[in-house]
């Protein structure tokens, strides 16, 4: 009984640590995106190639180097996500940890993506007066559906604290009306929603935002398998994936 209760409790500050590590990661990448993504600088690499749209200079190698990096981020979520792989790690986790592990390998991930990024460089545009503010509103949208959005699907069982499959249903209320991945719209907003646009924040918001639409499918065919025919019939109610009437 004794023994019992240390796993328990040992297991609950193993849950709570993987979600602070969690949050960790992503203050850690909104500063990342806010700060040193943010800053107006010239990469010049002699050895580099580039390429040159609009009459900017690119560095392929270090885009190259960056969509290499954030790709390990994204297998993790892709390949972690598939129903053979959980019953594997189910060999060798406790099921009931099984979303805690996930969440503490996406957090260090990310955070090494940040790390790591290998700097791009330049500055498309940095506007002010009435355009900032639009987009400091197209931005806080992106903010706010994000967090509409986890709320309505528990932020817990997100950050992987509550993890009760029992529990786990079919979200249809709040932004979930509307779109089917509220949560990537609200992430796509946030991203390429800034006034000062450098080509750090715009490489890493194109690099986010294409895996989230590449992963869609994978993702829905999951959630199909989850829920045969209540995911069915809310496809057929909610048509549109990410952006009403595009896509």
């Amino acid at each position: 009984m004794i023994e019992t209760h240390h796993v328990a409790k040992l297991e609950r500050v193993l849950l709570w640590l993987g979600g602070t590590i969690f949050v960790a990661s992503l203050a850690f990448c909104a500063y990342s995106y806010l700060v040193p993504w943010g800053r107006s600088v010239a990469f010049v690499d002699p050895d580099d190639l580039y390429f040159n749209p609009g009459g900017g200079k690119w560095p392929l190698r270090q885009i190259a180097l960056d969509v290499l990096l954030f790709g390990l981020f994204a297998l993790h979520h892709s390949v972690f996500a598939r129903d053979a792989i959980k019953v594997r790690l189910a060999r060798l986790v406790p099921e009931r940890l099984l979303r805690s592990v996930y969440v503490w390998t996406a957090s260090i991930l990310l955070i090494l993506v940040c790390v790591l990024w290998r700097p791009v460089g330049g500055n498309l545009y940095d506007v002010g007066g009435v355009r900032a503010y639009l987009h400091a509103l197209v931005q806080l949208a992106g903010i706010w559906l994000i967090a509409r959005s986890v709320r309505v699907i528990d932020a817990l069982e997100l950050a992987g604290i509550h993890n009760d499959p029992a529990r786990t249903t079919l979200q249809m209320t709040g932004p979930y009306r509307w779109i089917r991945h509220p949560v990537y719209l609200g992430w796509i907003l946030a991203a390429f929603g800034a006034a000062h646009m450098t080509g750090d924040r715009l490489a890493f918001a194109a690099i986010s935002s294409l895996y989230l639409v590449a992963a869609i499918p994978l993702e829905e065919r999951s959630l199909t398998r989850a829920f045969p025919d209540a995911y069915r019939a809310y496809q057929r109610q909610v048509r549109w994936r990410v952006v009403p009437y595009v896509y």
